[in-house]
């Protein structure tokens, strides 16, 4: 029985440092488009991967202007 509940520990584990590393990752991001990185925090705790994908989208094509990342889309 214990090594069953081992198992399901670790991965738990693993699950919640993606967890953090992701909405790092948001944060992180959403500070270099000129957004508040609270806003990128709460946007990836809870959205997960999909909150990673938006920001990455965000940062890649409509940065604010003044940003530390200048858009790569022009509008």
């Amino acid at each position: 029985m214990t090594p069953i509940l081992a198992e399901i520990g670790v991965t738990a584990l693993y699950l919640l440092f993606s967890w953090l590393a992701i909405a790092i990752a948001c944060g992180w991001l959403a500070k270099q488009s000129g957004f508040q990185e609270k806003t990128g925090l709460a946007t990836g705790m809870i959205f997960y991967v999909a909150g990673l994908v938006v920001w990455i989208v965000i940062w890649a094509g409509f940065a604010k202007e003044g940003s530390a990342r200048k858009p790569l889309i022009d509008g």
